[in-house]
């Protein structure tokens, strides 16, 4: 035990301050055992603010230094060796050499004297291996640097750690290798080690660190100790296993975890060593889940062949004390009879006999549950068994606490908990961990660090606020106790001036006698009786399932339940804990209610009694039967060894190997490796997968590869279990199992629970004879490994090298370049795509930014749709989302802008286009993209993005630029919208054409004048007057940029014939802003200019009169007082002398240029008041009017007409000098370029040039009656006013829609009824099935934006019933009883599905004549019936009723007459397997009348379409019924109507909403128990046919009527029945005429904001 120097974790950390620095934090303890005793810890360096090692966390661990020690002789050799402590390896000999580090990679050699040195040293020991201990601790820790323990020093190591500098060497040696240039050995190196050109079994020790081997980073020597310093992972493969096991998605992150360990075995078996405890323990884990195998673990670091010594199942119990003998910890634990190791058989049927204490076995418990002492995020927890009020007393019920309750129940109360659990969206009672960091911290206040309390409980630290006594402390926190409260007395004593002890009850004296007592409250029967109650709560069956909702127990699940976890609540026990069944104290409570067993005393009673025997050995039975269920607690994962080290076998092995010369030894390095051969390694194999013949086959040659001792077959085993327990989630041997094959070789019955090739694997790995165990390079051979996970590992391994991101990012960029990832194959690359998208993310500069998006492009090449929307398209998100208010001179905002503006070049989108369509981008990019025009200071991306949106509008159609470009754009008016912004639009309208502009643009921008112009006028407080001053001028701005496009009469007309002239109405706000003011003045004046001066006096000067009039009566020092209320206008200097400060200087702005333009006599003619004005002219600006028609001594020569850019910047930063002198030209994007005064063409040749462009224009398609999209309304007819533009965003939950139930345009798409609907993802394309000529099914593709037929489709003999469009190539999927394949571009059939009818039950039908009985059924246009496509009960069982796509999986999902689902994959052409799901009537058969599946009826946030979790059918009998959509198994059927189901949809995951003819809509929340009470939305008087969802809303259509509602955001916002809103359709041509068509489909344009309604009498309605 000595070798052990385990230390209490106070004095530990006592130690490393002592060793280092206070400013080596230490984090917490690493306990192996269920005390709070251990020689490692979880350190971390305080820096300044920035600095690299500030974050870094690292495993500090402490070793005895002992002269037999190898390792310690290693470090003490270095240390006299070198003052620096750093070293050099040769790798040609055989022998440990020192000298200086060599961090550049290269290899020196050593002089004879350090060899001398080192000899002595090595042949003492008693390894006898290949090579030297010193050699083999050199090349598995070649990057460690050695010295003497200080802080100084263990700051280098992490700052060179977390910078990547130990390795970076390496990964540059690989990439310039892989330009096919001299990079010296490193390279080829590296790639031996990874397995190319394959893995060597007899390695050569060199100076690099194999990539699945935990880093060494350092080995410290301090006074009597050997310190090592690895870095923290985040997890380790125990915690994944206990907490989280889907974190290993597939069997295939699980083969690639086994490939990674064995790679590091091949590697240490090569070198001669083994490596003696794989475990779970010891494999460590990185953010990705890379694994790193620990070598060496605590206690000891005795050097051997093997490299740990595992714990010997039978070694007897070692005492548990610190390592100082004068620690006040070794006695608190004195008395205990725990040991180190844990064997929980054991110790529970000691506890149950009552030979074991409650505190100890509820510490194991603890440590089984993954509890870590120290780590206050997941502390040990004990049960409170007192309430503190008295003193216990084991004979009155006064004070004790009910466990049979949890602290968290006690707490909050049933009522509230059944709250929380009936209103809660995710039903739970408790929504936190039985003990949180919170009360941790709170319980240790008087012992943690201020900074420690600052952090978990509450930034300001202030003493008062914490419980001063026990009981307080009790009733504050519904959280458990911890063990120090039961056995050490220091916690009640405070460290911190202010914070006063915490006090013990009045009943106790001191804290140690509260200890006691309170330790025997904790031991007494009464609560040993009632313990196992708590254990169930805590560890057991009352964790999960009926159990946990009847003992209010049901925990919050996890958010992202395949996310990694180190931490968790894990359920220990699924069947009831055993009470407990005798103490030594019983008899003195014989009479106690809770004592249910019998005293020792009473055994000759016992003997006597038969029903005392009979209740002891049911008892005893349930003990035991339970400690069998609980097996697998004690998992085993090593062997024994039963042949001495110095095995005959390996002997003769060494002695082979060292026969070997030195230049035998340098051939076997792969120096003949190149880029082509790289490559090829990597190349994708066939599609053929491996079969279970090529495992046998492999298995037939296992005689072949023998392991070279009993060393290795050890750790050939280990493997073998972890391989099981991968697969099995539980241990594969347990010390009863594992005892059974020891005896007899009996192997465990779990190996049948495997797949067949995985226990092929495991039984050749756990073989009992361990000569006959395959060896690792063996193992890696064998078919359980595909070529994809060989070739990942091939691109991933130098990734994980401890190397700067830069050289990772470079490496990868390049190899991606030479055709790795295209030669890997699409799976292989979506592997390797969450190790370096990580990278993409951390751009540093633009050469960085250059790699990253060439990187980019090659995995979106190279990946499959659903991988795209998986990994590609949330990278892409978070580039764009990232702030670009960052100053321009950080490095990393830099490269991240370069980065961000490549990904919003045309070229770029495009491809995600044709990746993975518009809709998605739409949906997920999009917005985006447009966040760059507001509120962003970088120009290049607010550049970029304008010209992305003005390039691609005219592919998106004008509905979704309207409403996914224009409208959010204009919502962002007055938020800082960029000059890039005001830009897109007007180049918008330029793009489309005047009738556009007239249409759709100029009503809304008159509609925001009008609203902000009230809102001035209005009271509002100052940031509300602020926005609306800012829009404004955004809005006049976009209107003076539009002006180009129109004509002067399109002009006049829009803007000046009406009575509310805009400009004119702003002019005459007397409180407007001065700088609103000056915009809309220039303006006008440009307007006037364009229309010239005729027109200008006809339409424009007699509204400026009344202007004119108002200056001119206005008093001067009322003017001069107006009010600019929230832009800070400054005094502004034009052309020297002009100042502008108040409306009254309009008069300035507007008099001497109209006087210019239309000449003074007519101006003076139309303005009573010109005498006056040009007084004030003349006395306040020196100006009048010349008689040679021109002004002089004046300042405001061609004032207006000098207008210069002024969109250097955000709208909010515009100053009224820059909104003055602003331009109109738009032809380049404003911040690539300005529009000075000298661009300006005089009025006549720029009206000429407008009346050109008009001209050009008429022969283009956007003339008003033949442009595209003609029949689209405008959106300022449900224009919402200035609320609506309140909003702050461009997010489509922003955009709210509002449903007018208006008939926009109609087209006779079909003879008859239009069954169903598909809308291309473009929203420009729809496709109608319905009824044609002779009542044969027709299908019509219809372009909306001409409203014309391209194509058709007339293959089908019978009705169409329902159309898919699938997701590749343009192929669609129509169905009319039986299903069709064919080209949507050229109409012809691909492929034909019909089901054979052979099943006898049903009876035989012509399919002709069966079809056509229910086609005259279905298409009776009687008004008093709802047809729309619904199929009768007499549907022919062996047809085809209905189909639904599964997108993720490119499989058809079509119902059948007879209720089953019959899956067909369209991309192959072929059938796949039935589901038969259970009749739910007996007489008659229910056909299946609707499909749908999770997440199939919706877009995901981030654009991420998952395989659906389950398929939900509904049938014509009103039921339906949830497969599961892995295994194909009824999940649930329930009766969901009364009537036929027509629709089902599945807008959540957990949602699933259905209609039927019974006239209700139903919402169901499927993670209630079904059938649970559904939210039901009652219709009208006629049945639901059919609906449509986007987000919350919802459209429904029963019979001429369409039905409105909205869903709730859980199934506990609405309670009882509600009934759906019914709106008539109106067509809005036709006087707003009611349509009293029946309607018979729906579909939505959820970008265009509009829907499509089919008609019974054959019209496709486009409806808003």
């Amino acid at each position: 035990m000595e070798q052990h120097c385990c230390y209490c974790f106070d004095c530990l950390q006592l130690r490393i301050n002592s060793d280092f620095s206070d400013q080596l934090l230490f984090n917490y303890g690493i306990s192996s055992s269920p005390f709070p005793f251990g020689s490692s810890a979880v350190v971390q360096i305080s820096g300044t603010a920035g600095s690299e090692a500030s974050s870094g966390q690292f495993i500090l661990q402490y070793t005895r230094s002992r002269h037999s020690n190898c390792f310690s002789n290693y470090v003490n050799e270095y240390i006299l060796d070198s003052n620096e402590g750093t070293r050099s390896s040769d790798p040609d000999t055989g022998t440990s050499q020192c000298g200086p580090n060599v961090q550049n990679g290269g290899m020196a050699s050593s002089s004879d004297a350090e060899t001398k040195r080192a000899s002595p040293m090595s042949t003492s020991c008693s390894h006898s291996g290949k090579f030297s201990c010193f050699r083999i601790i050199t090349s598995l820790a070649p990057i460690a640097r050695v010295g003497v323990s200080s802080f100084s020093t263990i700051q280098e190591v992490a700052t060179d750690f977390l910078s990547g500098l130990m390795e970076d060497h390496v990964l540059d040696s690989l990439d310039i290798w892989i330009e096919g240039k001299a990079s010296g050995r490193d390279s080829t190196n590296f790639l031996s080690l990874i397995g190319l050109p394959s893995f060597q079994e007899d390695t050569f020790p060199g100076s690099l660190r194999h990539p699945n081997i935990a880093p060494v980073l350092a080995f410290f020597k301090s006074s009597d100790h050997v310190n090592m310093v690895l870095p923290k992972t985040p997890y380790n493969l125990e915690n994944i296993l206990h907490f989280n096991p889907s974190a290993f998605k597939s069997d295939w992150h699980r083969g690639f975890l086994i490939y990674q360990l064995l790679s590091a075995l091949v590697y240490l078996h090569g070198l001669g060593v083994s490596h003696g405890n794989v475990c779970p323990s010891n494999i460590m884990l990185t953010d990705s889940l890379w694994s790193w195998l620990r070598l060496w673990n605590e206690p000891t670091l005795e050097f051997n062949s093997t490299l740990q010594k595992s714990e010997d199942v039978n070694s007897s119990p070692a005492k548990i004390s610190c390592y100082n003998s004068g620690c006040h910890y070794n006695g608190l634990y004195a008395d205990l009879k725990l040991s180190p190791s844990i064997d929980w058989h054991s110790s529970f049927h000691h506890w149950w006999k009552g030979e074991l204490s409650n505190f100890e076995y509820l510490l194991i418990l603890n440590r089984l549950a993954g509890r870590r002492w120290g780590d206050h995020t997941f502390h040990p927890v004990m049960p409170w068994v007192i309430d503190f009020s008295t003193k216990p007393d084991d004979n009155c019920d006064a004070g004790w606490r009910d466990l049979s309750k949890s602290k968290w129940r006690l707490a909050k109360g049933d009522e509230q908990l059944d709250f929380t659990y009936s209103t809660s969206e995710i039903p739970h009672h408790v929504s936190d961990e039985c003990l949180s960091e919170l009360a941790v911290c709170s319980y240790k206040a008087r012992r943690l660090p201020l900074s420690v309390l600052r952090m978990a409980v509450r930034s300001v630290y202030e003493p008062n606020e914490y419980p001063s006594t026990m009981q307080r402390l009790y009733q504050w926190t519904p959280d458990e106790c911890i063990p120090e409260f039961y056995c050490d007395a220091q916690i009640f004593r405070s460290i911190h001036d202010g914070m006063a002890d915490l006090a013990v009850p009045s009943w106790a004296e001191t804290p140690e006698d509260f200890i006691k007592l309170h330790r025997w409250a904790l031991e007494s029967n009464r609560v040993s009786f009632q313990l196992h109650q708590w254990i169930d709560i805590t560890f057991g069956y009352k964790m999960s399932g009926q159990a946990a909702i009847a003992a209010k127990n049901v925990m919050l699940p996890i958010s992202e339940p395949t996310m990694p976890r180190s931490t968790g609540r894990r359920q220990l026990f699924t069947r009831p804990h055993p009470i407990r069944l005798a103490t030594s104290t019983a008899r003195r409570y014989a009479t106690n209610k809770y004592a249910k067993v019998w005293s020792q005393e009473n055994e000759i009673l016992r003997e006597t009694s038969l029903l005392s025997d009979a209740a002891y050995l049911q008892e005893l039975e349930q003990a035991s039967a339970f400690s069998e269920h609980a097996r697998h607690l004690n998992s085993c994962y090593q062997c024994p060894l039963n042949q001495t080290q110095g095995d005959p076998t390996r002997q003769s092995i060494n002695k082979s190997i060292c026969k070997l010369s030195l230049p035998d030894r340098n051939y076997l390095l792969p120096y003949k490796m190149n880029l082509i051969s790289l490559i090829q390694h990597m190349k994708e194999e066939d599609d053929s997968s491996s079969g279970y013949p090529d495992y046998l086959l492999w298995r037939e040659k296992l005689s072949c590869s023998k392991v070279s001792s009993e060393d290795v077959a050890r750790d050939i085993f280990s493997v073998g279990c972890l391989l099981a327990e991968l697969h099995l989630s539980i241990p594969l041997f347990d010390s009863t199992s594992y005892a059974m094959y020891l005896e007899d070789g009996t192997l465990p019955g779990s190996l049948c629970e495997l797949p067949p090739y995985v226990r092929l694997l495991v039984e050749a790995c756990i073989q009992k004879d361990w000569m006959r165990r395959p060896s690792a390079k063996f193992l890696l051979e064998s078919p359980y490994f595909p070529k994809t996970i060989k070739s990942s590992y091939t691109f991933l391994a130098p990734l994980q090298l401890v190397a700067k991101d830069e050289t990772r990012l470079r490496y990868a960029t390049n190899l991606a370049k030479k055709g790795a990832l295209r030669e890997m194959g699409s799976f292989a690359a979506e592997m390797c795509a969450t190790y370096c998208l990580p990278l993409v993310l951390s751009t540093v500069n633009d050469a960085e930014a250059e790699w990253a998006y060439i990187l980019l492009k090659e995995f979106m090449r190279c990946l499959k749709e659903k991988a795209v929307k998986k990994l590609i398209l949330p990278t892409i998100q978070k580039i764009l989302q990232a702030s670009s208010e960052i100053h321009l001179s950080n490095l990393v905002t830099t490269g991240h802008l370069h980065l961000k503006v490549s990904l919003l070049q045309d070229s770029f989108v495009r491809e995600i286009w044709n990746r993975v369509g518009k809709q998605v981008y739409l949906e997920t990019i999009h917005p985006l993209v447009l966040s760059n025009l507001y509120n962003s200071l970088d120009k290049s991306s607010a550049a970029s993005a304008s010209v992305l949106l003005v390039g691609s509008s005219e592919e998106l159609g004008v509905p979704i630029t309207i409403h996914q470009t224009i409208l959010p754009l204009f919502y962002c008016f007055g938020k800082g919208l960029c000059a890039d912004g005001i830009d897109v639009l007007v180049r918008l309208g330029g793009i489309f054409g005047e009738s556009f502009i007239v249409k759709q643009m100029l009503p809304l921008l008159k509609n925001v004048v009008r609203s902000f112009v009230d809102m001035s006028s209005m009271n509002k407080p100052d940031p509300v007057q602020s926005w609306s001053a800012l829009a404004l001028i955004d809005c006049v701005m976009t209107l003076d940029g539009l002006l180009p496009y129109l004509t002067e009469e399109i002009i006049v007309k829009e803007l000046f014939e009406d009575q509310n002239c805009v400009l004119i109405r702003v002019l005459m706000q007397k409180h407007m802003d001065i700088a609103v003011l000056q915009v809309a003045a220039t303006t006008l004046f440009a307007i006037c200019q364009r229309i010239g001066a005729d027109l200008t006096v006809l339409h424009i000067l007699p509204k400026l009169k009344e202007l004119f009039d108002e200056l001119a009566f206005q008093q001067l020092s009322k003017d001069s007082t107006t009010v600019t209320r929230n832009l800070k206008v400054a005094k502004l200097k034009i052309s020297g002398d002009l100042q502008i400060e108040s409306r009254m200087d309009l008069v300035l702005v507007l008099y001497p240029s109209f006087a210019s333009l239309l000449g003074i006599e007519k101006l003076r003619q139309c303005c009573a008041t010109w005498l006056q004005l040009e007084q004030f002219l003349l006395r306040q600006h020196n100006w009048k009017w010349e008689c040679a028609g021109e002004s002089s001594k004046g300042s405001s020569e061609n004032f207006i007409g000098r207008r210069s850019t002024f969109g250097q910047g955000s709208t909010s930063e515009y100053t009224p000098a820059k909104l003055l002198l602003n331009g109109v030209g738009w032809s380049i994007p404003q911040s690539q370029g300005s529009r000075s005064a000298k661009n300006l063409i005089p009025q006549r040749q720029y009206f000429k040039r407008s009346q050109s462009q008009v001209a050009t224009q008429e022969d283009t398609p956007y003339q008003f009656n033949q442009e595209p999209w003609f029949w689209f309304p405008s959106p300022a007819t449900v224009w919402d006013g200035p609320e609506f533009l309140g909003r702050v965003g461009v997010q489509k939950d922003d955009l709210p829609w509002k449903i007018r139930a208006s008939v926009i345009y109609s087209i006779r798409a079909n003879h008859g009824a239009v069954r169903s609907l598909a809308v291309d993802q473009d929203e420009s394309t729809v496709f109608t099935a319905g009824i044609g000529q002779g009542y044969k099914g027709t299908i019509q593709k219809w372009e909306l934006s001409r409203t014309n037929c391209l194509s058709g489709y007339y293959g089908h003999e019978e009705v169409v019933n329902n159309i898919c469009i699938l997701s590749s190539s343009g192929r669609v999927a129509s169905c009319d009883g039986t299903v069709h394949i064919w080209n949507s571009q050229t109409g012809k059939q691909i492929s034909v599905f019909e089901e054979s009818q052979t099943d006898p039950a049903h009876t035989t039908s012509d399919l002709s004549a069966a079809s056509k009985i229910n086609i005259d059924q279905a298409n009776m246009l009687n008004l008093n019936t709802l047809s729309n496509g619904i199929l009768s009960s007499t549907f022919d069982s062996s047809l085809y009723t209905c189909m639904h796509l599964l997108d993720a999986a490119e499989t058809l999902a079509v119902g059948t007459g007879n209720g089953s689902l019959r899956f067909i994959d369209v991309a192959r052409g072929q059938k796949l397997h039935m589901w038969r799901g259970e009749s739910n009537e007996s007489s008659f058969p229910s056909l299946i009348s609707s499909i749908c599946s999770s997440g199939s009826d919706r877009m995901h946030a981030g654009g991420i379409s998952t395989l659906p979790s389950f398929i939900a059918a509904g049938l014509s009998s009103g039921h339906c019924k949830l497969f599961d959509a892995k295994s194909g198994n009824v999940i649930s059927s329930w009766r969901a109507h009364d009537g036929y189901v027509t629709k089902l949809a599945a807008p959540e995951d957990h949602m699933l909403v259905s209609s039927s003819l019974d006239r209700t809509l139903r919402v169901w929340d499927l993670r209630m128990n079904l059938p649970s009470q559904p939210i039901i939305f009652r219709g009208p008087s006629d049945g639901i046919s059919s609906f449509a969802i986007w987000g919350q809303d919802v459209i429904s259509i029963s019979r001429n009527r369409i039905g409105l509602l909205s869903l709730p955001k859980s199934a506990n916002e609405i309670d009882g029945q509600h009934h759906i809103i019914p709106q008539k359709l109106y067509v809005s041509d036709n006087n707003g005429m009611r349509s009293l068509s029946a309607l018979s489909s729906i579909s939505i344009l959820p970008f265009s904001r509009l829907f499509l309604i089919g008609t019974e009498d054959g019209y496709l309605r486009i409806c808003c």
